[in-house]
């Protein structure tokens, strides 16, 4: 167990060793071990070796210069300059939320960036301004859209979040995938199988097999088959793609570049620049006044959480389980695997940075 303070700190130190400026490497710190307090372990400190890892094959450039090269009004596409994308698409979201302070929204296509974390942190940032926060990014080829036996997407996920007024905020962060490629890696790490539905083998056949991306197969879009809807995780997918790719110049499809844990894939020739990202921030008020707005969403969440259940269940609300976790998490601190500890253990051992157990 190590609480989340001293993850941070650890997180801090090693992208400063690798030539982060302080203030990115206290944003990077910050976005991902925000993952590990939310739940999502699949996005948090178990990928800092990944990110030193894109740092080492020269894909990471810890100095990036991130600036808008095209932009309108209310839209605009940010190059990243091949930084971090736990730093790029923060301040994308920056960008977007001042042209939606200005015009009343704000979208932001983003090139030449990586991996940026979980989305949901992105969209939240929003939420301090009264603002509803979109985030998209697409991700390395694993996925088989419905009857391919080719990877040809990401697990490309969506968040949105939406300010309430008394209640907390609506945030819905998913994959477009059945699970994202993390919840592999965790299975792989406790060599336990995965469920059905989740992949397919390198014959098109379900599998249990955590490993089966690894051997040929691809993971399976947001429904698992035709009959139980995979051509609708398979369309959201393919948005999101469009959105990060094709519309800011990053790559797309097949040749988005994988990230470091998953380097038994090799990078294909690129036809754009990086990963890439989308993000939106719309004004409520916008819309209609924002307090109006916000004493309705507290009607729409306490009626869906007032919802009759089956039994031994409860309604819940996008964004719940990982509040509920956070604040668990804040005071009791993060668990990790042991693998995930060797790791960091390793990077503590070659830039010389202590890392004992916190708790």
């Amino acid at each position: 167990m190590y609480q989340a303070g001293y993850l941070k700190h650890f997180t801090e130190e090693v992208f400063l060793a690798i030539g982060c400026s302080p203030e990115d490497a206290q944003l990077a710190a910050k976005v991902l071990v925000s993952a590990d307090l939310r739940g999502v372990d699949s996005h948090g400190i178990a990928r800092l070796a990944g990110y030193v890892r894109l740092y080492d094959h020269g894909r990471l450039n810890p100095t990036p210069d991130i600036k808008v090269v095209y932009e309108t009004p209310s839209t605009a596409v940010v190059d990243g300059d091949q930084g971090l994308g736990l730093v790029v698409a923060p301040k994308a979201m920056e960008v977007a939320m001042e042209k939606a302070a200005n015009v009343g929204s704000g979208w932001v296509s983003v090139r030449n960036s990586n991996h940026f974390g979980i989305a949901g942190y992105h969209a939240m940032l929003a939420l301090e301004k009264d603002m509803i926060g979109w985030t998209m990014t697409n991700a390395a080829p694993l996925v088989t859209p419905t009857f391919s036996l080719d990877k040809l997407l990401g697990t490309n996920p969506i968040a949105v979040a939406v300010p309430a007024s008394e209640e907390p905020a609506f945030v819905a962060d998913f994959a477009s995938t059945a699970v994202a490629y993390g919840k592999f890696e965790i299975l792989q790490r406790k060599g336990l199988p995965a469920p059905l539905g989740w992949a397919q083998d390198a014959e098109g056949n379900a599998t249990t097999d955590s490993n089966a991306v690894k051997s040929g197969g691809g993971l399976l879009p947001l429904g698992s088959d035709r009959e139980h809807g995979s051509h609708k995780g398979y369309g959201l997918g393919a948005i999101v793609d469009i959105f990060s790719g094709v519309l800011s110049g990053a790559n797309f499809g097949p040749w988005v570049p994988p990230f470091a844990t998953a380097g038994f894939m090799s990078a294909q020739e690129g036809v754009g620049l990086g990963t890439g990202h989308f993000l939106g921030a719309m004004r409520v008020d916008g819309f209609r006044p924002a307090e109006d707005f916000k004493k309705d969403m507290d009607k729409w969440i306490r009626a869906f959480r007032g919802a009759r259940a089956v039994e031994g269940q409860k309604v819940i609300i996008p964004g719940d389980p990982e509040r509920e976790m956070e604040a668990d998490r804040e005071v009791n601190g993060i668990s990790l695997l042991e693998p995930v500890v060797l790791s960091l253990e390793e990077l503590a051992s070659r830039f010389n940075i202590p890392f004992e157990k916190n708790i």
